[in-house]
Protein backbone atom coordinates (compact mmCIF):
# COMPACT_ATOMS: atom_id res chain seq x y z
CA UNK A 1 0.00 0.00 0.00
CA UNK A 2 2.78 2.72 0.78
CA UNK A 3 4.51 1.48 -2.77
CA UNK A 4 1.43 2.37 -4.17
CA UNK A 5 0.83 5.49 -2.56
CA UNK A 6 4.62 6.30 -3.62
CA UNK A 7 3.60 5.62 -6.98
CA UNK A 8 0.64 7.88 -6.71
CA UNK A 9 2.90 10.86 -6.23
CA UNK A 10 5.76 9.77 -8.47
CA UNK A 11 2.53 9.77 -11.16
CA UNK A 12 1.86 13.57 -10.02
CA UNK A 13 5.76 14.07 -10.55
CA UNK A 14 5.67 13.20 -14.21
CA UNK A 15 2.09 15.11 -14.63
CA UNK A 16 4.17 18.07 -13.74
CA UNK A 17 7.29 18.25 -15.17
CA UNK A 18 5.53 17.45 -18.56
CA UNK A 19 3.06 19.86 -18.06
CA UNK A 20 5.88 22.42 -17.42
CA UNK A 21 7.88 21.15 -20.30
CA UNK A 22 4.43 21.66 -22.59
CA UNK A 23 4.50 25.20 -21.04
CA UNK A 24 7.92 26.46 -20.99
CA UNK A 25 7.60 25.72 -25.15
CA UNK A 26 4.13 27.44 -25.24
CA UNK A 27 5.06 30.88 -23.99
CA UNK A 28 9.38 30.90 -25.27
CA UNK A 29 8.44 33.39 -27.79
CA UNK A 30 7.15 36.31 -25.64
CA UNK A 31 9.50 35.63 -22.23
CA UNK A 32 13.20 34.99 -21.90
CA UNK A 33 14.20 32.32 -19.80
CA UNK A 34 15.13 34.52 -16.81
CA UNK A 35 11.55 36.01 -16.88
CA UNK A 36 9.72 33.02 -16.82
CA UNK A 37 12.29 31.57 -13.94
CA UNK A 38 11.40 35.27 -12.10
CA UNK A 39 7.42 34.21 -12.71
CA UNK A 40 7.76 30.99 -11.83
CA UNK A 41 9.31 31.59 -8.49
CA UNK A 42 6.58 34.43 -7.40
CA UNK A 43 4.04 32.06 -7.76
CA UNK A 44 5.79 29.34 -6.37
CA UNK A 45 7.18 31.81 -2.94
CA UNK A 46 3.75 32.77 -2.34
CA UNK A 47 2.18 28.86 -2.32
CA UNK A 48 5.31 28.27 -0.14
CA UNK A 49 4.71 31.04 2.09
CA UNK A 50 0.80 30.34 2.52
CA UNK A 51 1.15 26.59 3.17
CA UNK A 52 3.68 26.93 5.26
CA UNK A 53 1.55 29.53 7.58
CA UNK A 54 -1.36 27.33 7.03
CA UNK A 55 0.30 24.11 8.63
CA UNK A 56 1.99 26.42 11.26
CA UNK A 57 5.37 25.54 9.68
CA UNK A 58 7.39 28.41 9.12
CA UNK A 59 9.01 28.35 12.14
CA UNK A 60 10.86 25.77 10.95
CA UNK A 61 12.65 28.46 8.54
CA UNK A 62 16.43 29.29 9.81
CA UNK A 63 19.40 30.72 7.94
CA UNK A 64 21.61 27.35 9.56
CA UNK A 65 23.48 25.95 7.00
CA UNK A 66 22.89 28.96 4.34
CA UNK A 67 25.80 28.93 2.47
CA UNK A 68 24.53 24.99 1.35
CA UNK A 69 21.42 26.46 0.62
CA UNK A 70 22.77 29.38 -1.75
CA UNK A 71 25.10 26.94 -3.26
CA UNK A 72 22.41 24.36 -4.16
CA UNK A 73 19.94 27.03 -5.74
CA UNK A 74 22.72 28.13 -7.86
CA UNK A 75 23.50 24.98 -9.09
CA UNK A 76 19.39 24.59 -9.92
CA UNK A 77 18.66 28.15 -10.93
CA UNK A 78 21.40 27.52 -13.17
CA UNK A 79 20.50 23.91 -14.79
CA UNK A 80 16.40 25.03 -14.48
CA UNK A 81 17.72 28.13 -17.21
CA UNK A 82 19.68 26.13 -19.57
CA UNK A 83 16.76 23.68 -19.47
CA UNK A 84 14.07 26.31 -20.85
CA UNK A 85 16.74 27.70 -23.05
CA UNK A 86 16.84 24.04 -24.51
CA UNK A 87 13.63 23.85 -24.34
CA UNK A 88 12.86 26.20 -27.83
CA UNK A 89 16.05 24.35 -29.55
CA UNK A 90 15.61 20.82 -29.57
CA UNK A 91 12.91 18.27 -29.65
CA UNK A 92 11.53 17.35 -26.47
CA UNK A 93 12.55 13.78 -26.44
CA UNK A 94 15.78 14.81 -26.72
CA UNK A 95 16.11 17.49 -24.47
CA UNK A 96 14.65 14.60 -21.39
CA UNK A 97 17.09 12.12 -22.59
CA UNK A 98 19.86 14.62 -22.10
CA UNK A 99 17.93 15.73 -18.23
CA UNK A 100 18.00 11.96 -17.52
CA UNK A 101 22.04 11.59 -17.76
CA UNK A 102 21.72 13.99 -14.26
CA UNK A 103 21.89 10.88 -12.36
CA UNK A 104 25.13 10.21 -14.18
CA UNK A 105 26.25 13.18 -13.38
CA UNK A 106 25.51 12.85 -9.53
CA UNK A 107 27.66 9.57 -9.59
CA UNK A 108 30.60 11.75 -10.84
CA UNK A 109 29.96 14.55 -8.39
CA UNK A 110 29.54 13.02 -5.28
CA UNK A 111 32.93 12.37 -4.54
CA UNK A 112 33.57 15.40 -4.40
CA UNK A 113 30.89 17.35 -3.15
CA UNK A 114 30.48 14.75 -0.52
CA UNK A 115 33.67 12.68 -0.27
CA UNK A 116 31.85 9.13 -1.75
CA UNK A 117 33.98 6.94 -3.79
CA UNK A 118 33.60 6.49 -6.95
CA UNK A 119 33.90 2.36 -7.09
CA UNK A 120 34.56 1.16 -11.13
CA UNK A 121 31.08 -0.18 -11.17
CA UNK A 122 30.16 3.05 -10.50
CA UNK A 123 32.66 4.19 -13.54
CA UNK A 124 30.72 1.34 -15.54
CA UNK A 125 27.40 2.95 -15.30
CA UNK A 126 28.81 6.24 -15.92
CA UNK A 127 30.34 5.32 -19.01
CA UNK A 128 27.37 3.17 -20.35
CA UNK A 129 25.16 6.44 -19.70
CA UNK A 130 28.09 8.88 -21.55
CA UNK A 131 27.39 6.24 -24.65
CA UNK A 132 23.79 6.81 -24.85
CA UNK A 133 24.45 10.82 -24.49
CA UNK A 134 26.71 10.57 -27.79
CA UNK A 135 23.95 8.59 -29.47
CA UNK A 136 21.29 10.82 -28.50
CA UNK A 137 23.28 14.00 -29.42
CA UNK A 138 25.28 12.70 -32.50
CA UNK A 139 27.98 15.54 -32.26
CA UNK A 140 29.21 16.20 -35.65
CA UNK A 141 33.01 17.12 -35.51
CA UNK A 142 33.42 20.55 -35.76
CA UNK A 143 30.50 21.53 -35.09
CA UNK A 144 28.53 22.36 -31.69
CA UNK A 145 25.10 22.71 -31.17
CA UNK A 146 23.52 24.91 -29.09
CA UNK A 147 20.44 23.17 -27.94
CA UNK A 148 22.39 19.74 -26.73
CA UNK A 149 25.48 21.62 -25.29
CA UNK A 150 22.52 23.53 -23.48
CA UNK A 151 20.16 20.44 -22.37
CA UNK A 152 23.66 18.57 -21.24
CA UNK A 153 24.29 21.62 -18.85
CA UNK A 154 21.18 21.64 -17.07
CA UNK A 155 21.57 17.80 -15.97
CA UNK A 156 24.77 18.75 -14.42
CA UNK A 157 23.68 21.58 -12.86
CA UNK A 158 20.47 19.20 -11.43
CA UNK A 159 22.95 16.84 -10.45
CA UNK A 160 24.42 19.35 -7.75
CA UNK A 161 21.15 20.46 -6.95
CA UNK A 162 20.55 16.93 -6.04
CA UNK A 163 23.67 15.98 -4.24
CA UNK A 164 23.34 19.11 -2.22
CA UNK A 165 19.47 18.66 -1.74
CA UNK A 166 20.51 15.17 -0.01
CA UNK A 167 22.71 16.97 2.76
CA UNK A 168 20.13 19.01 3.46
CA UNK A 169 17.29 16.65 3.90
CA UNK A 170 19.54 15.38 6.96
CA UNK A 171 19.32 18.61 8.80
CA UNK A 172 16.82 20.75 7.16
CA UNK A 173 12.55 20.30 7.10
CA UNK A 174 10.46 20.12 3.53
CA UNK A 175 9.34 23.76 4.40
CA UNK A 176 12.51 25.09 4.88
CA UNK A 177 14.18 24.06 1.57
CA UNK A 178 10.97 24.74 -0.97
CA UNK A 179 11.58 28.07 1.19
CA UNK A 180 14.54 28.39 -0.13
CA UNK A 181 14.08 27.21 -3.04
CA UNK A 182 11.38 29.29 -4.63
CA UNK A 183 12.67 32.90 -2.19
CA UNK A 184 16.22 32.45 -3.31
CA UNK A 185 15.36 32.07 -7.04
CA UNK A 186 13.23 35.01 -6.98
CA UNK A 187 15.95 37.27 -6.05
CA UNK A 188 18.62 35.12 -8.89
CA UNK A 189 15.38 35.59 -10.85
CA UNK A 190 15.15 39.18 -10.42
CA UNK A 191 18.79 40.13 -11.05
CA UNK A 192 18.95 38.12 -13.91
CA UNK A 193 16.04 39.56 -15.50
CA UNK A 194 15.89 43.10 -14.75
CA UNK A 195 19.89 43.96 -14.99
CA UNK A 196 18.72 45.74 -18.25
CA UNK A 197 15.92 47.53 -16.79
CA UNK A 198 13.55 45.92 -18.82
CA UNK A 199 11.39 43.09 -17.55
CA UNK A 200 8.77 41.96 -20.21
CA UNK A 201 5.21 41.42 -18.53
CA UNK A 202 3.26 38.58 -19.37
CA UNK A 203 0.35 38.84 -21.65
CA UNK A 204 -3.03 37.49 -21.11
CA UNK A 205 -2.34 34.83 -23.66
CA UNK A 206 1.15 33.33 -21.70
CA UNK A 207 -0.23 34.42 -18.22
CA UNK A 208 -2.27 30.64 -17.92
CA UNK A 209 1.31 29.11 -19.23
CA UNK A 210 3.10 31.00 -16.50
CA UNK A 211 0.78 29.90 -13.62
CA UNK A 212 0.89 26.15 -14.80
CA UNK A 213 5.08 26.74 -15.20
CA UNK A 214 4.71 28.28 -11.31
CA UNK A 215 2.40 25.62 -9.99
CA UNK A 216 3.73 22.41 -11.87
CA UNK A 217 7.72 23.30 -10.52
CA UNK A 218 6.48 23.36 -6.81
CA UNK A 219 4.43 20.42 -7.45
CA UNK A 220 7.04 18.49 -9.02
CA UNK A 221 9.52 19.00 -6.37
CA UNK A 222 6.57 17.77 -3.98
CA UNK A 223 5.67 15.02 -5.18
CA UNK A 224 9.14 13.60 -5.95
CA UNK A 225 9.93 14.52 -2.43
CA UNK A 226 6.74 12.76 -1.08
CA UNK A 227 7.09 9.92 -3.23
CA UNK A 228 10.84 9.12 -2.37
CA UNK A 229 10.01 9.51 1.62
CA UNK A 230 7.52 6.89 1.45
CA UNK A 231 9.52 4.50 -0.98
CA UNK A 232 13.51 3.51 -2.02
CA UNK A 233 14.36 5.25 -4.74
CA UNK A 234 14.71 1.80 -6.61
CA UNK A 235 11.36 1.48 -6.79
CA UNK A 236 10.13 5.01 -7.48
CA UNK A 237 12.65 6.26 -9.81
CA UNK A 238 11.83 3.91 -12.57
CA UNK A 239 8.01 5.37 -13.05
CA UNK A 240 9.78 8.30 -13.53
CA UNK A 241 11.55 6.87 -16.40
CA UNK A 242 7.86 6.98 -18.23
CA UNK A 243 8.34 10.68 -18.58
CA UNK A 244 10.37 10.29 -21.94
CA UNK A 245 8.07 7.90 -23.73
CA UNK A 246 4.98 10.08 -22.43
CA UNK A 247 6.96 13.56 -23.68
CA UNK A 248 8.00 11.84 -27.48
CA UNK A 249 4.20 10.91 -27.92
CA UNK A 250 3.02 14.39 -27.03
CA UNK A 251 6.04 15.88 -29.09
CA UNK A 252 4.29 13.94 -31.78
CA UNK A 253 0.52 14.98 -31.45
CA UNK A 254 1.56 18.89 -31.10
CA UNK A 255 4.47 19.94 -32.60
CA UNK A 256 4.80 17.20 -35.08
CA UNK A 257 8.16 16.21 -34.15
CA UNK A 258 9.52 12.60 -35.17
CA UNK A 259 10.42 9.92 -33.08
CA UNK A 260 14.33 9.81 -33.82
CA UNK A 261 15.26 5.81 -33.80
CA UNK A 262 18.57 7.32 -32.11
CA UNK A 263 17.19 9.32 -29.30
CA UNK A 264 15.10 5.97 -28.62
CA UNK A 265 18.56 3.87 -28.60
CA UNK A 266 20.31 6.23 -26.58
CA UNK A 267 17.44 7.21 -24.16
CA UNK A 268 17.04 3.18 -23.50
CA UNK A 269 21.18 3.31 -22.57
CA UNK A 270 20.54 6.30 -20.24
CA UNK A 271 18.03 4.70 -18.49
CA UNK A 272 19.50 1.14 -18.11
CA UNK A 273 22.60 2.86 -16.52
CA UNK A 274 19.99 4.36 -14.49
CA UNK A 275 18.08 1.46 -13.23
CA UNK A 276 21.07 -1.18 -12.62
CA UNK A 277 22.67 1.60 -10.17
CA UNK A 278 19.05 2.36 -8.26
CA UNK A 279 18.85 -1.57 -8.02
CA UNK A 280 22.97 -1.79 -6.49
CA UNK A 281 21.84 1.15 -4.31
CA UNK A 282 19.07 -0.56 -3.04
Amino acid sequence: MQHARAALWMIGAIFSFTSMAIAGREIAENLDTFEIMLYRSIIGFVIVIVVAYAADTMKEVNFQLFSIHIIRNVFHFTGQNLWFFALQLIPLAQLFALEFTSPIWVMLLAPILLGEKLTLRKFFLVALGFIGVLIVARPEIGALNTGILAGAAAAIGFAGAAILTRKLTHTDSLTKILFFLTGLQLLFGLICAGYDGDIALPNSSSLPWVIVIGTAGLMAHLCLTKSLSMAPASVVMPIDFARLPLIAILAVIFYDEALDIFVILGASLILLSNYVSLRRQS
